[in-house]
């Protein structure tokens, strides 16, 4: 018999809100989710609006995720939601998430896991007690071809790896935008719902978890560079990261938002004894192989020779693109499939199709913030990036 969907609320997401449509789509796409409730916005009529647009039960549309919580526990177990979708800005995500997972619900986060280190800590030690599951939308794990790059890399094909370049590369705050009401960039700028990053917190935890993920190293030391190139901003809006890796390999991070013209350009270099490989996000479905004694290669989504590990991520036939809504719906299926199995092996496991980012991924990347703000503030050349 076919395994029924879960059933999904959403805090946060609602009328006017970026991610939260995108999280809807990708957790309907393969049929493991359901939407059946949230708390969608703190503005009453945002709310109840975005409850009628998303056909909604009104009432299991919640002003809070305190009567969320409530509400749905008050329900059958056969009726009441199984997950907690938190799509807020950053400062909510710690309080929500232990508060869902004490509750008895697994929780699916955004990133960055949290405001801190500490503040990570407290969500790993609630879902240990809760025994639910966490997991976290680090989205670009789940591209087919970022899966077939790791696979290639652990399997040996480019020998010992000796340099890791990943840059990711935007442009949308060029301009102070976050001071002329664009809701996105406002929060984002700001330090009490952002947290101690901008840009670094932004899309460069993103470029840090794809380069150890891919990689399979770990950043052992950094020295980093913050910058803010909008006059009044409070928050880094460039960063720059030279990095020491487990096994002597050499590193560079490059994250920017204000790259004027640029789009989302997230790209990743990786280069062993006898080759390397290149992959950027704005054309997920091919993968270049580039060799010392031989012509470059171009792997291809949905091609031959793929690894076992790739194939089940992929949809479509080879020259039908797979793009955002795929890797992210990748990572709703894994979730699933890890709460089926009631198994968090997947918490160390770093490939295959079911898995999805969670704990220590987040405990990792914020202590990576954390690391590059006192290194870049500090006197010293290198700080030690500790293993948490």
């Amino acid at each position: 018999m076919r395994n029924q969907p879960f059933r999904l609320a959403m805090v946060g997401g609602g009328e006017g809100a970026f991610i939260g449509a995108v999280h809807r789509a990708a957790a309907a796409l393969d049929g493991d989710w359901r939407l059946v409730g949230g708390a969608f916005s703190g503005d009453p009529d945002r709310n109840r609006r975005s409850g009628d647009m998303l056909g909604i039960d009104p009432d299991r549309t919640y002003d809070s995720l305190d009567t969320l919580l409530a509400g749905e526990n008050a329900r059958p177990i056969g009726d009441r939601v199984d997950a907690i979708a938190i799509v807020t800005p950053n400062h909510l995500h710690a309080p929500m998430a232990i508060a869902a997972l004490d509750a008895g619900f697994h929780v699916f986060c955004e990133k960055p896991m949290a405001m801190s280190v500490a503040e990570s800590r407290l969500i790993a030690q609630a879902a240990a007690r809760s025994g639910c599951q966490f997991g976290l939308a680090f989205t670009y794990s789940g591209y087919p071809l970022v899966e077939e790059a790791r696979a290639r890399v652990a399997r040996g094909d480019f020998g010992r790896i000796r340099l890791v370049q990943v840059e990711y590369s935007q442009g949308w705050l060029s301009q102070a935008i976050d001071r002329d009401g664009n809701k996105q960039a406002e929060w984002r700028t700001d330090p009490a719902r952002a947290g101690l990053g901008g840009c670094l917190g932004d899309i460069g935890t993103h470029a840090f978890h794809l380069a150890e993920h891919v990689s399979g190293l770990c950043v052992e030391e950094l020295c980093a560079d913050l910058s803010i190139h909008v006059e009044g901003r409070r928050l880094d809006d460039d960063v720059s990261v030279l990095l020491r890796l487990s096994g002597g390999a050499r590193g560079v991070l490059k994250a920017t938002q204000v790259a004027a013209g640029d789009e989302n350009g997230l790209k990743l270099r990786i280069h062993g004894e006898h080759g390397g490989l290149e992959w950027s996000q704005m054309e997920p479905n091919t993968l270049t192989l580039r060799w010392l004694d031989r012509p470059a290669e171009m792997v291809r989504a949905a091609g031959p020779g793929l690894s076992p590990s790739t194939v089940p991520r992929l949809r479509t036939p080879s020259g039908h693109p797979e793009g955002y809504i795929e890797a992210f719906a990748n990572l709703y299926r894994a979730f699933a499939a890890r709460i089926r199995s009631g198994e968090a092996a997947a918490e160390t496991a770093k490939g295959g199709a079911d898995w999805c980012p969670s704990i220590a991924d987040g405990l990792r990347t914020m202590a990576f913030v954390e690391t590059v703000i006192a290194n870049a503030a500090g006197d010293s050349k290198w700080t030690p990036l500790a293993a948490d």
